[in-house]
């Protein structure tokens, strides 16, 4: 058998992705939760509070202030765009495992989700 050998490479393939899919699933059950406590001027709340700080903070004028404006809004959008896809990676990840999984060590792998998300809270 070669490298070249198209079952060795599917194989490594899904190796890789099954690979990737727990590491992210990992990541977010995990601790990682970098969404969660992002910037404050990325949610859509805390953009009004942080214009008006670089507003009076940094001197801004009414023209700098529309363009930190449009900057702001184009993170917000980005940051939530993002947001949504790590969601649905996430959950399809994790649908995928669960197709893995007999049903006792799918009661065991939501038990072990659920303990990660009670550490994750603390």
């Amino acid at each position: 058998m070669t490298w070249q050998n198209p079952r060795i490479l599917l194989v490594l393939l899904l190796v890789f992705l099954c690979g990737a899919t727990a590491g992210a699933l990992t990541m977010r059950l995990g601790g990682m939760s970098y969404g969660r406590s992002g910037p404050r001027y990325w949610t859509q709340g805390g953009k009004e509070i942080s214009l008006e700080r670089f507003r009076r903070e940094l001197s801004l004028d009414d023209e700098q202030a529309k363009q930190m404006e449009i900057v702001l809004n184009d993170f917000v959008m980005y940051y939530q765009t993002l947001q949504e896809q790590m969601n649905e990676v996430r959950s399809n990840g994790k649908s995928r495992i669960m197709q893995i999984l007999r049903d006792d060590q799918r009661k065991k792998f939501e038990k072990m989700l659920s303990d990660l998300q009670t550490k994750q809270v603390r």
